[in-house]
Formats: C-alpha cells, sequence, structure tokens
C-alpha cells in the first residue's frame, strides 16, 4: 500500500485495523500525505491556512502537555522497571481495559479516521513502527511531520508494534476509568499501546512516544535523551540538553552545521540517532534575524502552526501571545535545508548543558569534569520567568532530572550511570551553556544575546576554547573561559556585570541552596564524588 493509496471503502478500512481492535463504521484514509491531509482538515473545519500556506490549529483550552494526566497501567511485566509517583502514575489494568474498550468504541462510532504509518528511530536496530489512528486529519498531518515516513516498499509490509489511539474529543469519567479528569495519556507497555483523550494539543502524540523510548531503550542498554544534535564538517558530532525554553531548538539549528534533530535522540552502539523525522519549534517572538532557518519553515505549506494568532490578512503575529506563550511549528526535517537525511551521527564529541539562568548568576559556559556532568545532568536546572505563568512573579528555579524529568520511566540515576559510562568511553567533552540573563535577574538585567551563545557553542566545538585561560566559579566551581571569540571580555565574569557585587553574591547564594536543596532527594543512591561536584557557595 503506497502512502497515497487510501482505502476508504467501510469492510476494507475495518480489516485493516482488526489487529487494533477497530472495526469503524466510517470511512478510513490511511497514509495520506500532507496535501489531502491539509484539504481535508479545512473540509472538516479543523483549522485554517495562514499567509504562504502553513495550517494553523488552536487547541485551547488545552495549549500544552496535561502531565497530571498522564498514566502508566500498573502490570506485571514492566512493574518493577517503573519509577512510580508523580511522574509515573499508576493506573489498574481493569480501568485501562474499560478505558481501551470505551475509546474503540468512539473511534469505530467516527465518520472518518485517519491512519499514519511510522517509524519512532532512525537506527533499524532499536526502531518502533508505530501506528496512530486519529479521527481528526490535522493531528494526522502533525505526527506524520513528526515521525520517519517510511518509503513505499516498507509501508507494503508494514507491522506495527505499539498502537496510539488518539480521541480527542472523547472525555474520560474518572469514576469509571481511574482517571484524574477527563483528560488522558495512559500507557501500556506491556500492551504496546498508548490511549490519548479529551485534549487537542498535538504534543502529547509526540512526547508519549518519548517516553515509551525512554522506557524501552534503557531496557536494551541504550541511553535514551532529551537533546538536539548537529554535526559538523569535520564529522564531529554534538548534542544539547535542555528543558523548553533554553535554545534546545535555536542552537542546534547551526547553518554551518548538519541538524541531526531538534528534540529526542538515543545513543547507542551505533552511534546517536533521531527519534523523528521532523521538528517542534516553540515560535512566541519568532523572527527571520535571530533563527531565519525556523523562520522559513513558518512560510511553507505543509507545516503545522499551533495556537498562533494570525492578523485579517492571515500573517502570523509571532509576537502575539493571546492564545499562550507555548505557540508552535511541526514541520519535517527535509525543511531545513542542512538536515542529516539519515537522522544519525557519530559518538558526540561536545555535549552542552543548556541552562536559561533568570537570577543572572551562573557564568555564561563553562566546561565540567566527568562529576560535574553527572551533577548538573541529574539536576536539569532551569528557571520560570516571572510573567511566563500565573502566579509567577520572581524568577523560580525548576529542576527536572537529565533534563526531561516529566518523561522519565527509570528512576533518573538509571540514565545518568548510563551516561556516565558513555562520557568514560568516548571521552565526550561537556559544557554548561547559560543562555539566561546577565547583569541581574530577569527584569532587571538583559538577556544572553542569541549571537553570543552562538559564538560561545561554535568556539566550544571548533576546539577554540581548549587553549583558553579560565578562571574558576567561586559558588559554583565550574572552569570558565576567560574570553570567548565574538563575546564581550565583560560578560566571561558574571559578577563583574552586576551593578552591585554584594547583590550578586546574595542572589548566588539563594540558587546555590537550590541546588542543595534539590539534590538531597537522591539521597545515597549517588556516589559521594558526584555530590561533591555541586555547588560550593
Amino acid at each position: 500500500m503506497t502512502p497515497s493509496s487510501a482505502p476508504t471503502h467501510p469492510r476494507e478500512a475495518a480489516s485493516g485495523l482488526d489487529a487494533q481492535g477497530l472495526a469503524p463504521s466510517g470511512e478510513v484514509h490511511w497514509n495520506c500525505p500532507a496535501p489531502r491531509l491539509v484539504e481535508a482538515a479545512i473540509r472538516r473545519g479543523e483549522g485554517r491556512l495562514a499567509d504562504h500556506g502553513p495550517f494553523v490549529a488552536v487547541t485551547s483550552p488545552f495549549t500544552g502537555r496535561s502531565p497530571k494526566d498522564k498514566f502508566v497501567v500498573r502490570e506485571p511485566a514492566s512493574e518493577a522497571d517503573v519509577d512510580w509517583g508523580t511522574v509515573n502514575q499508576p493506573i489498574s489494568v481493569a480501568h485501562y481495559d474499560v478505558l481501551k474498550a470505551d475509546v474503540r468504541a468512539f473511534l469505530n462510532e467516527q465518520a472518518e479516521l485517519y491512519v499514519q504509518d511510522l517509524f519512532c528511530g532512525a537506527d533499524p536496530q532499536f526502531r518502533l513502527s508505530v501506528r496512530y489512528v486519529t479521527p481528526k486529519a490535522w493531528h494526522s498531518m502533525f505526527v506524520r511531520n513528526m515521525f520517519i515516513r517510511p518509503e513505499a516498499a516498507e509501508l507494503a509490509g508494514f507491522a506495527p508494534n505499539f498502537t496510539v489511539l488518539h480521541a480527542p474529543d472523547f472525555q474520560a469519567d474518572p469514576a469509571r476509568h481511574g482517571t484524574r479528569t477527563s483528560t488522558f495519556i495512559v500507557l501500556n507497555l506491556a500492551e504496546r499501546t498508548i490511549l490519548i483523550g479529551g485534549t487537542q494539543y498535538a504534543g502529547e502524540l509526540k512526547k508519549s512516544m518519548f517516553t515509551v523510548m525512554n522506557y524501552y531503550l534503557p531496557k536494551q542498554g541504550q541511553l535514551s535523551m532529551h537533546c538536539s544534535a548537529n554535526v559538523g564538517a569535520d564529522g564531529r558530532s554534538a548534542l544539547f540538553f535542555g528543558l523548553s525554553g533554553t535554545g534546545k531548538t535555536t542552537l542546534s539549528a547551526d547553518p554551518t552545521r548538519g541538524l541531526i534533530g531538534d528534540d529526542e535522540h538515543g545513543w547507542g552502539p551505533n552511534g546517536i540517532f533521531n527519534y523523528e523525522g521532523g521538528c517542534y519549534a516553540k515560535v512566541i517572538n519568532l523572527s527571520a534575524e535571530a533563527e531565519p532557518e525556523i523562520f522559513a519553515t513558518t512560510r511553507m505549506f505543509g507545516t503545522v502552526l499551533e495556537n498562533v494568532v494570525l492578523d485579517e490578512h492571515r500573517r502570523v503575529r509571532f509576537d502575539d501571545q493571546t492564545i499562550t506563550e507555548n505557540t508552535r511549528a511541526s514541520y519535517p526535517l527535509p525543511f531545513i535545508p542542512n538536515h542529516v537525511p539519515s537522522g544519525r551521527g557519530p559518538h558526540p564529541s561536545d555535549i552542552v548543558f543548556l541552562t536559561c539562568d533568570a537570577y543572572g548568576v551562573l557564568p555564561p559556559i563553562a566546561r565540567l569534569t566527568r562529576e560535574q556532568a553527572m551533577y548538573y545532568f541529574l539536576s536539569g536546572y532551569t528557571a520560570k520567568v516571572a510573567g511566563t505563568e500565573r502566579g509567577v512573579t520572581e524568577p523560580q528555579a525548576t529542576f527536572s532530572a537529565c533534563f526531561g524529568a516529566v518523561f522519565l520511566v527509570w528512576h533518573p540515576t538509571v540514565y545518568a550511570e548510563m551516561l556516565g559510562t558513555l562520557l568514560d568511553r568516548h571521552k565526550s567533552r561537556v559544557w554548561l551553556l547559560n543562555t539566561g540573563w546577565s547583569g541581574g535577574a530577569a527584569g532587571v538585567g538583559s538577556r544572553m544575546k542569541i549571537s553570543w551563545s552562538r559564538a560561545m557553542v561554535r568556539a566550544a566545538l571548533s576546539g577554540a576554547l581548549d587553549g583558553v585561560a579560565t578562571h574558576t566559579d567561586p559558588f559554583f566551581g565550574l572552569a570558565v573561559p576567560a574570553t570567548v571569540p565574538d563575546v564581550p571580555p565583560a560578560v566571561m565574569t558574571p559578577r563583574a556585570t552586576w551593578p552591585d557585587g554584594a547583590a550578586y553574591d546574595a542572589q548566588a547564594r539563594k540558587l546555590v541552596g537550590m541546588f542543595h536543596d534539590n539534590f538531597r532527594k537522591f539521597g545515597d543512591g549517588v556516589a559521594a564524588a558526584i555530590r561533591d561536584a555541586g555547588p560550593k557557595g
């Protein structure tokens, strides 16, 4: 079956979904390409076209993920592996079975279903074959953008080993289904099925599969990572770990380097590999000057824009947060001219931890020892800025283990130990890059210029900082280069950028205390050398 051959006769369609336990009464469209999905989405009133052709969808009232509504089925095969708690909330097999039956019944009643058969994982040795079933054409287009699209010959014998049943308009009943609210993201690791409903937000379709990979890859002894990746002309690759808003997508989309992927990767015996075939970029305040490659994708047919505001001429108002600050663009990787078609790269020579320090005290860049790398990886620090969320009136520290705690299945130390082993084996250099504030906290100081961050990254990856003199930060104990090409020397010493040195000291001590408080949760599960590699102030 080719990507454009879409059976629509109910009987033919139903037979193709037997393995998913579905017997649809309506039409089923298989592996439709972007033009057919856009036509269907417009016909169905799911959204509209913006200037230059991207499709625009609004997902209100849910304009972000619903982590408190994500559950993992507690069953014997995976029970001992899962780090149960607020991230991996348990749901019983009995509740799951009832919910699955009701979701199937809901999908069977839909006038149309859209199916996409896709790969998750560019390395064939570790990839999953995933079948997405959804009643929305634009959601089908989203997953087609985001994952790896099989060739026609691969589709002919496609056998999914994972299924995602998506019912965004179905509302769960907590009393009947064991959920917290009407929204649900439920993973059954043994049955290899995900149920999603009660939310239109497309990011759930992507991140739920990332969670799945975070379970299966470590089970095979491979590291699963929340990071972007690129590779230079010299064949040396780099990883960029970071939470949302720290620059993971921006800094990896470098015109001088090949983009492997912008968000989720594995690191195995064959090197690094992207899970996806597309990018999901944040586009709030996007500009052609600061991020030309990403900006260009928002003017292409085939891109999906989420929750952006259009003016009367259907031009995107990138600075408009009326719907949400979390505006997004989903586009296939080939929309980035210098992407790496294979989605794979060699073992990384460099790893960059990105942090947006809204307190304005971390150094702009520092090279980490192995123990420091393990400490900051487990800490996963960034900060929320005043005004970005309701009730946030001053910078708030956020610690997310492994720079992606909400997507982890195993305990964070499992991933950290794997990273340590890989660092020892491949001698990767590790850097901490602060893309946040300088000269004061947010609201007082200034945000690091993107051009400075790019210059620091390029200097680190090229080896230009290897022979540069360093000074040791008195609070964080990090080796900070004295100079970086194309970066003002004064920026390299955070305290010197503040008008009041005593105020800097007080702010630095405050953040140091937050690091210590957060790291206590790991207790004796972390080696003393790693605990001692944290801030000293």
